[in-house]
């Protein structure tokens, strides 16, 4: 009989929380299949299967557990079933196996579900055969996870979103994640805990969406990866923070930390709450090469495995409240970090331009910042630097003007 218990994660996690368990009691479990989801304060992992054998579970769903403690026991001396499959044969749903028997070869193919849809794998089975929309089932398992029953219930009621009932005032009460509530703890710490201001400006995209529409053929032909807003947003931030180092500090004690690099943190809101991966050195990387870190650590946020180590540290946060159609917004600082630039929705407005008013593409910026460390000069000069280097992006290239730079200017 071997013992699974619960590994350590990171130095700082001291317990987590047992999600899901993905086999059942009794069932037998090839090595390295994975078992159950557990949730720590930072991050989402797994625990596989150290032998084949039998699973006996001992923590339930929804148990808080402590770093050591005991998960489940698998039986490695037990005798493997008759016709016993093998992992990835046994991982497959009952529907799923039943699409691959004879009688259902000549069945029409079905469309796929999203892997980033959060729902069983039999739900998931059942809504690409009937055809059925994610968005108009409403979830009833944990964290909002779709069931069978939820989609039988959508069936049975076409046309009524989610097969809510008319006139309903159910209430439903989840227990918090680790995650949410660790989410809770760092923004009602960083609104206590630092004299926090925000600082507005707006910057015209024009120049930007000109060389993306321009140049995103051949540079996705050249790197592999679009040509997105957030690598011409890092590279104007950490241009910026270099020039204004009190931005890119934090108080320790009595003491103020200057950092001479640049991690960058990058807010993505993953299934289960808000996450802050890092890009790291974000100063010595490339366009491309941040965009490829981007699109790294958000397929990892959506997919909750990133690691801890990808989660920590960060010097100075960017965060898009624009994609969900946010217009203006105050962000709040990622403590112990000593600003936060929260970026916008493009919007066309009539700005004068050479005494002319012409429509052009806008975005608000606002910078919360600890006014314990920076001051107003230096808030609103970095704002300005980053504005400016947004709207003439030759600049990031070597921080000035090419002929001031030619003339030593």
């Amino acid at each position: 009989m071997i013992d699974i218990k619960v590994p350590a994660v990171g130095e700082s996690i001291n317990e987590v929380t047992l999600v899901k368990w993905l086999k059942n009691d009794g069932a037998w479990v090839e090595r390295d299949e994975l078992l159950c989801e557990l949730e720590s304060e930072k991050a989402t992992f797994e625990l596989n299967a150290e032998q084949a054998g039998l699973l006996k579970i001992v923590a339930a769903e929804g148990d808080t557990l402590n770093i050591g403690d005991l998960a489940c026991r698998i039986d490695d001396t037990a005798a493997r079933p008759e016709g016993a499959a093998p992992a990835k044969e046994e991982a497959k749903t009952p529907a799923q196996k039943e699409e691959q028997s004879p009688a259902k070869k000549e069945a029409a193919p079905q469309a796929p579900i999203a892997a980033d849809v959060k729902a069983t794998p039999v739900a998931k089975s059942i809504m690409a055969e009937k055809q059925v929309n994610p968005s108009e089932v409403k979830g009833s398992g944990s964290l909002g996870r779709i069931l069978k029953n939820d989609v039988l219930e959508a069936l049975s009621h076409p046309g009524r979103k989610g097969g809510a009932e008319a006139f309903s005032r159910n209430d439903r009460r989840e227990k918090m994640s680790n995650l949410r509530k660790t989410v809770s703890r760092r923004l009602v710490e960083a609104k206590n805990s630092t004299a926090m201001l925000t600082t507005f400006n707006e910057v015209d995209m024009t120049r930007i969406m000109e060389i993306r529409s321009k140049y995103k053929e051949s540079f996705k032909e050249s790197h592999g990866v679009n040509l997105g807003f957030m690598s011409f947003f890092t590279k104007a931030c950490c241009m910026a923070l270099l020039e204004w180092p009190a931005v890119n500090a934090y108080i320790d004690g009595e003491e103020l930390v200057y950092h001479d690099y640049c991690d960058i943190s990058i807010a993505v809101s993953a299934p289960k709450g808000l996450v802050v991966p890092v890009i790291r050195n974000a100063e010595s990387l490339s366009m491309a090469g941040i965009e490829a870190k981007v699109v790294e650590l958000a397929k990892k946020a959506r997919e909750n495995k990133l690691s801890i180590e990808e989660m920590t540290g960060g010097t100075f946060t960017i965060t898009n409240g624009g994609v969900f159609g946010s217009l203006m917004s105050t962000p709040i600082i990622n403590i112990p970090q000593s600003a936060i630039l929260g970026m916008h929705k493009i919007q066309e407005r009539p700005m004068v331009v050479d005494g002319k008013i012409e429509a052009r593409p806008m975005m608000y910026l606002a910078l919360s910042y600890d006014h314990r460390i920076i001051d107003g000069r230096e808030s609103v000069s970095f704002l300005v630097r980053v504005k400016e280097l947004l709207e003439h992006p030759e600049l990031l290239l070597i921080g000035k003007d090419p002929v001031q730079a030619l003339l030593e200017l």
